[in-house]
């Protein structure tokens, strides 16, 4: 089924290698950008966290305002959560990529077509969870609006 090659010379090992340093610089950033990922799901659920006895120990209208920041918390927390699934998705078809590289180059087989549209669909994905790692950042800076009760606010000197 498969040729397999008598014996690698150094130069055709190194080939292979060169062949699959870009796919390994593509993981480190999207090692990165997990990183990222991470970070901001951990200071959505610190700031859930603050906001969950505020919410108890509320009524009325201060109560539906953190009624509201909960329900923006948790959609920000399922955006971030897509976009760490994706960019992973992305980061494992990367390392089908790198593998298929060097079994295709060992076995002399051809994978030329598998590799590409592994490729392409690795591009995809990360490209959806960048989109959608844009979309949770555009909900945080909308959620974050100082209120204009806040900025209207006048300290009573006369106490």
């Amino acid at each position: 089924m498969f040729e397999t090659a008598p014996s690698l010379s150094v130069t055709t090992v190194a080939e292979i290698v060169r062949l699959a340093v870009a796919p390994v610089f593509l993981l480190s950033g999207i090692g990165a950008f997990l990183n990222v990922c991470a970070s901001r799901l951990s200071r959505i659920v610190d700031r859930s966290r603050e906001v969950e006895p505020l919410l108890l120990s509320s009524r009325g209208t201060e109560h539906e305002r953190w009624i509201g920041e909960l329900r923006v918390l948790d959609r920000r927390m399922a955006l971030v959560s897509w976009a760490t699934a994706l960019s992973v998705l992305s980061a494992l078809l990367i390392c089908l990529v790198v593998s298929l590289l060097f079994a295709a180059s060992l076995t002399n087989t051809h994978f030329g077509t598998a590799i590409a549209l592994l490729f392409i669909a690795s591009m995809v994905t990360i490209g959806v969870g960048f989109a959608i790692f844009l979309l949770e950042t555009r909900l945080g800076a909308r959620s974050v609006r100082v209120r204009s009760e806040l900025l209207q606010h006048q300290v009573d000197e006369g106490e």
